[in-house]
């Protein structure tokens, strides 16, 4: 069992919400909840993270070839033993 506080206008924003589907307010809520697990769990790393990767230069030196053996390493941590 969860409890959870809205504030007062998304509180009301629920209520209207559940009233226009016909569905009781916990139902909306535990639908809206469902929803949102399943699209977050579904998510790649790869997609939440797109936002960020890539955005730093290292300059060369002695990480220039990090990228790379990075991604050697993910493909190599994917293969079926």
């Amino acid at each position: 069992m969860r409890s959870l506080r809205l504030d007062p206008e998304l509180d009301e924003r629920v209520r209207r919400a559940a009233t226009l589907e016909g569905s009781s307010i916990s139902e909306f809520l535990r639908r809206a909840a469902a929803e949102r697990a399943d699209r977050t769990l579904s998510q790649r790393d790869s997609d939440r993270l797109a936002d960020i990767v890539g955005i730093v230069h290292g300059g060369g030196g002695r990480a220039r070839d990090s990228g790379k053996a990075f991604a050697d390493l993910l493909t190599e941590l994917r293969r079926p033993r």
